[in-house]
């Protein structure tokens, strides 16, 4: 049920012609304080497009101190937050900004999150429809985080089929990207995305094993039929971003092999 991807203009900007999209996300260090791999954004953000990066997820910060590191890359705020570990009792993200801050960064979108079946269920989603409003009136495109049950019981809660409903209501709210948890297999991740009429990307979550492991994860996501990836600390905390990040553009707009994309890598 993946089609195309949806209507607002800025669309254009993120995705390529083929209309896949290889998205770097650089918002963790609003949640985490300061990160290994972070400490200087514009170098990283720089290194990130010349790896051939569509678009960035970064927080009102960077986008304010980094603005002309971002090159030809889409910049996404991350609208939401305002969390941190230091707080004693983990709380889930609250809108922080709109679509004409995003706009007045120059920004390509927004990005927040949504945690269906969990406890923060009624805020996260009503945030997240009140913000696809917004962003439908002034044309600005809403990559979705959609992670069902995340806080609860991540190894019961997320399932194929409790993530394939998840993408389905961040559609049916007015995201037009989605971003979620690859299910491990491409069997099991296409019926996730026969259930979606708009475009998937897969996280990349904490860090995975080895570089093969990530680049197979891509792999089986893109044949499952994903839109592309949203990928964090796997690409920018990895000893040469660069490279990695030219790694999976190629798998994702070149379809090259995990061979291949490995070679990228020596």
């Amino acid at each position: 049920m993946n089609s195309t991807y949806p209507k607002p203009r800025r669309m254009t900007h993120l995705f390529g012609h083929d209309r896949r999209i290889v998205i770097v996300a650089m918002d963790q260090p609003a949640y985490f304080g300061a990160m290994p791999g972070a400490d200087q954004p514009g170098p990283l953000i720089r290194s990130l497009v010349a790896g051939g990066a569509d678009a960035i997820v970064t927080t009102f910060g960077v986008a304010m101190a980094c603005a002309a590191d971002f090159g030809r890359a889409g910049l996404i705020l991350r609208a939401d937050g305002g969390n941190t570990k230091l707080a004693p009792n983990a709380l889930p993200g609250r809108p922080l900004y709109s679509p004409e801050d995003a706009l007045r960064l120059g920004a390509d979108g927004l990005a927040c999150m949504g945690y269906p079946g969990s406890r923060w269920e009624d805020p996260s989603l009503r945030d997240l429809a009140a913000l696809a409003a917004q962003c439908h009136h002034w044309q600005v495109p809403l990559l979705a985080e959609m992670l069902p049950m995340l806080f609860e019981n991540p190894k019961e809660g997320i399932t194929p089929e409790n993530i394939r409903d998840a993408v389905r209501i961040g559609a049916e709210l007015g995201a037009d990207i989605i971003k979620t948890q690859y299910t491990g297999s491409v069997e099991s991740f296409r019926y996730v995305l026969d259930g979606c009429y708009a475009p998937v990307v897969i996280l990349g979550g904490p860090k995975m094993g080895s570089d093969q492991d990530l680049l197979n994860t891509v792999r089986e996501a893109l044949t499952a039929g994903a839109s592309g990836v949203a990928l964090g600390r796997n690409v920018w905390q990895h000893p040469r971003p660069e490279r990695i990040t030219a790694a999976v553009t190629a798998l994702v707009h070149l379809d090259a092999t995990v061979e291949q994309a490995m070679g990228m890598l020596e």
